[in-house]
């Protein structure tokens, strides 16, 4: 592909022959002759002067670079649709596989694809250009949008809601259980019968090996837009907002309400019954036991503002140093208190 066709397809300026072929994309550290990469961060810049690629993607002021040089508003994001155009989305013919089970209640819609081995139950309705890979179940009364796509070992539970364009990786659980039990007299614990749903909006990714638990009542939400990584625990009842990014490991206990536009990193853990505001930042590792405020960046255990955070985190660095100093005075004290008798 020309590099000024790519150009014009990505709606940047080109630095450089256009008439330059390009055949490929990779990182600014590993890409050959040939290859189109880009630069984001600064901490590859010094890359750039032993990259073997032929094009780079950078910002409009980036500085001089040594090769063709496609500017753009958005070098990441104009590398990832790069990345489309050379490695597109591979296609599924429509039709059931032979050895599916497809109730005959079912509702498919044109154009859909199910793979081999996957179970749709009754009453169950898949839109249109749905594509269900391989060992995927829908149970009972589940209303999936068009565009959906699950691969292998995902599972969306009964009566669940699934809108359209969105992505299931590997393994995901929409609507499993939530965690309710309440203690009998006897010290057992009796299990709550999780009657609500999960209900997932317009254009979410879900990735491997995650739960989206279903609610004991009413309905556990996830927002239009939203992304969430690996390993990522939702509790019954949560509501999360749109265009919110859950990284890995990261566990909402039952009930939490996570705003719009939030960044919650890996392995934050949040207690249950609290909000989180829009536009809020919560640190890797941090653990949330009360609200935050919209917009805010906190951090640590428990989690409060990254400034003062980053504050009590310097002091706990110097408790040795302190501590010292605090018996050295103590016996400066003592020796002036003697001296004084």
């Amino acid at each position: 592909m020309k590099l000024g066709d790519i150009a014009a397809k990505l709606g940047c300026t080109v630095e450089g022959d256009e008439e330059l072929e390009i055949t490929g994309v990779a990182g600014i550290e590993e890409a050959q002759s040939g290859e189109l990469t880009f630069l984001v961060n600064r901490k590859y810049r010094p890359a750039l002067e032993t990259t073997r690629a032929s094009a780079i993607l950078v910002a409009r002021d980036a500085g001089l670079v040594r090769i063709a040089a496609l500017r753009s508003a958005n070098p990441y994001l104009d590398f990832a649709r790069a990345i489309e155009m050379f490695h597109p989305s591979p296609r599924y013919a429509p039709g059931v596989h032979a050895t599916a089970v497809v109730a005959i209640s079912a509702k498919i819609g044109a154009g859909a694809h199910i793979g081999p081995y996957c179970f749709v139950d009754e009453d169950v309705e898949i839109g249109a250009n749905a594509v269900l890979h391989s060992f995927v179940s829908i149970y009972r009364g589940a209303r999936v949008g068009d565009d959906f796509f699950a691969h292998s070992h995902a599972c969306v539970r009964e009566g669940c809601h699934i809108g359209h364009r969105v992505l299931l990786q590997n393994g995901v659980i929409v609507g499993s259980d939530g965690f309710g039990f309440a203690r009998e007299a006897s010290g057992r614990w009796h299990k709550m019968r999780q009657a609500g749903i999960a209900v997932i909006e317009d254009d979410v990714e879900i990735q491997a090996q995650s739960a989206i638990d279903r609610a004991t009542v009413g309905e556990t939400h996830i927002g239009r837009g939203t992304k969430i990584d690996n390993l990522v625990q939702v509790g019954h009842a949560c509501k999360v907002g749109e265009d919110t990014l859950l990284c890995g490991q990261v566990g909402l206990a039952g009930t939490t309400h996570v705003g719009n536009r939030c960044i919650l990193a890996g392995g934050v853990g949040s207690a249950g019954h609290l909000t989180i505001g829009d536009g809020a930042t919560v640190t890797a590792r941090s653990g949330v036991p009360s609200d935050v405020p919209p917009g805010a960046i906190y951090s640590g255990y428990p989690a409060m503002d990254n400034l003062a955070w980053r504050k009590s985190v310097a002091v706990f660095n110097r408790l040795p140093e302190l501590q010292k100093e605090l018996r050295e005075l103590r016996a400066e004290v003592a020796r002036l208190r003697g001296t004084s008798n």
